[in-house]
């Protein structure tokens, strides 16, 4: 264990200061120090995509991420892609499609799709589901999610 340090990032647009061992995942530090549970803990092994978050606008695999390495970063968890009163479309989208059934992987895939929406507006069929590759889901709701995306897709054009 390193000794801790005071480090400064910006989660979900607001500024936050935690004192940590440098070499901690961010999983650890948004869900134990933070108590932001919306992102989860799949593999722990940067295979399924269920830790996944916005560093700077790309996704990032919170699971293995150390948190030193986030010093003066942006990190946008599920949490911050929308408000209960303003969701983000592809979250409005996927409650739209019932696209979850245990959801335990929704999180990590609405944090995927934002980031490929950001990228790409009007996406095909073909990009959705090569940019939702990296994500394990083990429920039948696949379709409905990639339907989600292309939904919320012409949503925000």
């Amino acid at each position: 264990m390193t000794d801790p340090i005071l480090i400064t990032l910006s989660v979900n647009g607001r500024a936050i200061s935690v004192t940590t061992d440098p070499t901690a995942p961010l999983l650890d530090v948004l869900r134990g120090t933070l108590g932001m549970t919306g992102t989860r803990y799949g593999c722990g092994a940067e295979l399924c995509g269920a830790c996944l978050v916005l560093v700077d606008g790309a996704p990032a695999y919170a699971c293995s991420r150390e948190i030193g390495s986030l010093s003066g970063r942006a990190v946008t968890t599920v949490e911050g892609l929308g408000t209960p009163d303003s969701p983000h479309p592809i979250q409005l989208a996927m409650l739209a499609v019932q696209a979850g059934q245990c959801g335990y992987c929704l999180s990590g895939m609405q944090i995927v799709a934002a980031a490929l929406l950001a990228r790409t507006p009007s996406p095909s069929r073909m990009e959705i589901a090569a940019a939702l590759g990296g994500n394990l889901s083990r429920c039948g709701a696949h379709p409905r999610i990639l339907a989600a995306v292309a939904q919320a897709a012409e949503a925000m054009q």
